[in-house]
């Protein structure tokens, strides 16, 4: 591509992709384990690109890589090296590349620390660590995600500032933009923060270009958009329900987020996508209610 992830921003909106999770699990993938779909990087790696692909055609213009929850330390407790858990995060990336055929984005995924930890806190946050602490945990992923030169960076379901704060000092110096986006509850991060002061962290930082929320529910992403300023806003809610880390899965009814996408584009989104339960025929039809919202 000629142009860079900023510009196409700037002349958006762009759509992203749906769940990897959900589609693998459709494909009849087990993602049991702590390392969910971030497994199949190594396991079955032509599954992930299938459903890169999958969400392609659908209309999505920026995958989202099965990076979520690869990280050194996730992989070292199931025996993986640093040097191998080096090659799949540059897999991840690779993989979506392949799949876009040049016609597509790349957004390398970094889950919060609690994706690491497997058991929902992801949606609570505070962990007990310090912003030193969680800086380091951030930076070598980071990195790693970098040498693969990926479009941006989707720093994605983060729980609260404090985290937030760690990860936009491990992106410094990488030379790769980021979007910023949090798991809520209503007006608040998931840790209970007033959106406005989670917002206002992205909008110092020089590496972020667009901040907003992921894997929340749809109906809370409108109202949460509207506290962004300054930035364009990023918007991929899941399918509907709620998640349950006993049970490892969601239970609930789903929502029609298609119905709900043109209201983030009139909140300010420029990067509207679905996250869990969200398929690609979600996708398509969320790609043609935006395309009938800006053509009307």
């Amino acid at each position: 591509m000629t142009t860079t992830f900023r510009d196409a921003l700037t002349a958006g909106p762009l759509v992203l992709d749906g769940g990897m999770s959900n589609e693998l699990e459709a494909q009849g993938h087990d993602l049991g384990g702590t390392l969910w779909s971030a497994r199949l990087l190594r396991d079955a790696p032509d599954a992930i690109t299938a459903v890169h692909r999958a969400y392609y055609a659908a209309g999505a213009q920026v995958a989202i890589t099965a990076s979520y929850q690869a990280t050194y330390d996730g992989f070292a407790r199931i025996g993986i090296t640093r040097a191998e858990t080096t090659k799949l995060l540059h897999r991840s990336v690779r993989l979506a590349r392949e799949a876009a055929a040049g016609t597509g984005w790349v957004a390398a995924s970094v889950g919060p620390y609690g994706a690491m930890l497997a058991d929902g806190s992801e949606y609570r946050g505070d962990y007990g660590l310090t912003v030193a602490e969680l800086t380091r945990f951030h930076r070598p992923r980071l990195e790693a995600l970098a040498e693969a030169a990926p479009d941006v960076f989707a720093i994605e379901t983060i729980p609260d500032l404090r985290e937030a704060e760690a990860v936009l000092n491990a992106l410094d110096g990488l030379g790769i933009p980021a979007w910023l986006s949090y798991s809520i509850r209503g007006t608040t991060t998931s840790a209970g923060q007033p959106l406005t002061e989670a917002f206002a962290l992205a909008r110092g930082s020089d590496s972020v270009i667009a901040t907003g929320v992921n894997c929340a529910p749809a109906a809370e992403t409108a109202p949460a958009l509207t506290l962004v300023s300054g930035l364009p806003g990023v918007a991929y809610p899941n399918g509907g329900g709620v998640w349950e880390p006993e049970a490892r899965g969601w239970l609930g009814a789903e929502d029609e987020i298609a119905e709900l996408a043109p209201s983030w584009l009139a909140a300010g989104a420029a990067l509207i996508g679905g996250c869990c339960r969200v398929g690609p025929a979600e996708i398509k039809e969320l790609t043609a209610r935006l395309s009938a919202s800006a053509a009307g």
